[in-house]
């Protein structure tokens, strides 16, 4: 089988995302898990676009356009850089990519060549 690594665009619209986190993270303080929409404020009540719907567990993170593995992740200040490998209907991906929250309670997601950026926006409860 023939393996691209190259940098992940439109991964996360992706607002995709996975991980498989090692020690770096305490069981309770992964401050990503949970259930995002992509570029649009998340209403929560059913009435969001499947196409923006994103969800992040420690293991990976799954969105529309396929499911990503986390395969090693660090944090950096308020970063979270994690490596990912990405299953689509193309083929696999790896790549490398940036969560950044942000003041406003959203978080940036960028790969690592930015040549993909995205803001997610957590779901209510």
């Amino acid at each position: 089988m023939r393996r691209f690594v190259y940098p992940i665009i439109r991964c996360i619209p992706v607002a995709v995302f996975g991980l498989t986190l090692n020690a770096a993270f305490a069981a309770d303080d992964f401050p990503l898990i949970g259930n995002y929409t992509q570029n649009v404020a998340c209403k929560g009540d059913g009435s969001d676009p499947a196409t923006a719907k994103v969800t992040i567990s420690r293991q990976e993170i799954v969105s529309n356009v396929g499911v990503c593995t986390i395969l090693d992740q660090k944090k950096d200040g308020r970063s979270i850089s994690a490596h990912v490998e990405c299953k689509f209907a193309g083929g696999p991906l790896m790549g490398d990519i940036t969560f950044t929250p942000r003041p406003d309670n959203t978080i940036e997601f960028v790969d690592r060549d930015k040549t993909y950026k995205a803001v997610l926006y957590r779901c209510p409860q």
